[in-house]
């Protein structure tokens, strides 16, 4: 008989099949309400290995006013080829924009459904009028006119054609010699470099806006802004004949966009009869998310387009009687109002402690009935928090659903005094969450009920579930530096001892882990690791002044707060000192090789994901140089 040993599964395929269970639990990407709140719309993501990507599909809910869920989705609907899609004012139509990867090319469609009837389809690769449509987060956007009849997208400007210099050709008449610069092929440009907008946005290059008018099926690419802005984040004023944006100036370079908050760039207005333009923003800025309110006001995300690539902004209000005279308001710069400011250090909110605003969007609908409050959601130290502010009289109170566990509140959508959120943390996956906001003055009693969220496998959550989730403040003590704290999160299993730990910084520099769901994070817990994840100085979420001590301290800075999150976690945890691993990407992967040379003796492994360890070298290579010029000096 064969000894029992050899039917116990060998450690690699323990691995593997811990991994394919946690890619079995979907992640939640958006989700919305309808004009009611009374419906939710969500999308989410699971990995599907034997497809290598991710599959996307959506989920609906209905709920009643006391927010128990009447109706769900019985099964989800594949939606991975959709680029873009939004419900008309009305809601009596909804526009999507797909990819149709069926036949040897790709194509790229544009659907109106009205109820359950398709009543427009088009096919957008054969107008042949502009390139890809852009769906990223950074530029996609598509509108609907405050009059259901036409439709504003983003897409990649159609490039001139070009040919040899040296190409015969045959010969044409007189009449056809007539200059065209829209079709005029232009000679030996065939292989020109043009610069793209880097990681993520690869191929992308100049965009327009383009203007759909539905009923007659006209597209029309909108003219009148400079040849160096390119557009993106797109929407209609409320007089439906402005479109409002964010333009990205290119007129000195063009570098990566990704991650980089810093980017040159203004909001702006743009006639869509007359193409006359106007700067919303003023000069030197980086800005993005523009938000209408009910109540016709503008507001947007701001900061200083200089510095570290990512950092604290403001949030800036444009008031409605200019919005609703964009043609003839004269100096509308000197009118932007201030509503939270960057905060260097800290500020107190309510009884609570407020760092400033790190995200990198607003919610699309994320204001109350009357536009007086906005809502949105924004990290802070180890956790996302979510706040709403009051416009009129700039207070600020915390509406986080963490009364009953640690964990990050993300806000998604504000329908009729209905708030939607996403609720996770380290050991559990993203859920559905909604509220109702409170009157004015008395923001803190909310109260949030949960819809719906994932069912975590049963050997999946005996052991996540009760994994130990700590934040620890560690401080150098002896420094004398303006900056000599910071934080980290713990987790490892709940019992026993000597687990060999993860040292874990993250990349960027300027980001952050936050006590969100991931399932790395997870997967090493399952497998008997314990893990810190550190937020060095120089993380967002911890006040501008830490934001801003990096820079000219790579490599010092950073390296010593990880060394010191590693020494207080094995003096506070049951940690096997000797099995102590690094590991890290991007800019963590540059932490943990630097790590693992400054303290050989301290650390037994390291593993490395598209390491920066040539900061030298990378400067003639990235497409973000400003960068490494901003942290070595």
């Amino acid at each position: 008989m064969m000894p029992s040993i050899w039917k116990m599964p060998s450690h690699m395929e323990c691995v593997i099949s811990t991994y394919k269970t946690l890619t079995k639990i979907p992640n939640v990407l958006f989700a919305k309400l309808d004009k009611s709140g009374g419906k939710i719309h969500s999308r989410w993501s699971i990995r599907n290995i034997d497809r290598g990507c991710n599959t996307h599909y959506t989920m609906e809910f209905k709920i009643d006013e006391k927010f128990n869920v009447l109706n769900k989705s019985t099964f989800g609907v594949n939606i991975s080829n959709q680029l873009l899609s939004a419900d008309s004012p009305s809601e009596n139509f909804k526009a999507i924009i797909y990819e149709d990867k069926s036949g040897k090319d790709n194509k790229t469609f544009l659907e109106v459904w009205s109820n359950d009837t398709l009543t427009h389809s088009v096919d957008l690769t054969a107008l042949d009028i502009h390139g890809n449509v852009y769906g990223d987060s950074e530029f996609g956007s598509v509108d609907w006119s405050p009059d259901e009849k036409f439709l504003v997208y983003v897409a990649e400007k159609k490039p001139k054609k070009s040919e040899p210099f040296i190409k015969r050709k045959p010969s044409k008449d007189e009449k056809e010699d007539v200059d065209n610069s829209d079709k005029k092929i232009v000679p030996g440009e065939e292989h020109l470099y043009k610069k793209d907008w880097g990681e993520q946005l690869i191929g992308k290059i100049q965009t327009v806006v383009v203007l759909c008018e539905i009923e007659a099926e006209k597209f029309t690419i909108l003219q009148g802004l400079p040849e160096t802005w390119c557009p993106g984040q797109v929407c209609f004023a409320p007089d439906g004949e402005h479109v409002i944006g964010v333009a990205w100036d290119v007129e000195k370079y063009r570098l990566g966009l990704i991650y980089c908050t810093n980017r040159h760039s203004y909001i702006f207005s743009l006639n869509t009869k007359t193409g006359a333009y106007k700067k919303l923003s003023p000069d030197g800025m980086s800005v993005r998310s523009p938000r209408l309110s009910p109540a016709g006001e503008l507001v947007w995300l701001q900061r200083a387009a200089a510095g570290p690539h990512h950092a604290a902004h403001r949030l800036l209000r444009l008031p409605s009687s200019v919005i609703n005279n964009l043609d003839t308001t004269e100096d509308i710069q000197s009118q932007v109002q201030t509503v939270i400011d960057i905060v260097e250090t800290s500020m107190e909110i309510s009884g609570d402690t407020f760092y400033g605003i790190y995200c990198q969007s607003l919610p699309k609908k994320c204001f109350s009935v009357d536009g007086r409050r906005l809502v949105f959601s924004t990290p802070q130290k180890n956790e996302v928090r979510s706040y709403v502010v009051d416009l009129d009289n700039r207070t600020i109170v915390d509406i986080s659903n963490n009364k009953s566990e640690q964990g990050s509140t993300t806000v998604t959508s504000v329908r009729s005094g209905v708030v939607l959120a996403v609720c996770s943390n380290l050991t559990t996956p993203g859920k559905l969450f909604v509220a109702k906001l409170p009157p004015i003055g008395s923001e803190q009693s909310i109260q949030w009920s949960y819809v719906w969220g994932p069912t975590l496998p049963a050997k999946v959550a005996e052991v996540i579930k009760s994994a130990t989730v700590k934040y620890l403040d560690h401080e150098h003590k002896a420094s004398s530096d303006d900056v000599k704290s910071f934080t980290s999160i713990y987790m490892g299993p709940s019992s026993g001892t000597n687990y060999p730990l993860i040292v874990w910084p993250h990349g960027g520099p300027h980001s952050a882990f936050s006590n969100t769901y991931f399932l790395e994070a997870a997967f090493y817990n399952m497998l008997g690791f314990a893990s810190v994840l550190i937020n060095y100085r120089g993380s967002v979420g911890a006040g501008e002044k830490s934001v801003n001590y990096l820079p000219s301290r790579i490599g010092e800075a950073d390296v010593k707060d990880c060394e010191r999150a590693t020494l207080d976690v094995v003096e506070q945890f049951p940690v096997d000192r000797e099995r102590l691993v690094l590991s890290g990407g991007s800019h963590g992967g540059f932490l943990v090789t630097s790590l693992s040379g400054q303290y050989p003796d301290l650390y037994r492994a390291v593993v490395t994901r598209n390491p920066v360890i040539d900061v030298a070298a990378m400067i003639n290579t990235s497409d973000i140089p400003d960068w490494l010029r901003v942290t070595t000096h």
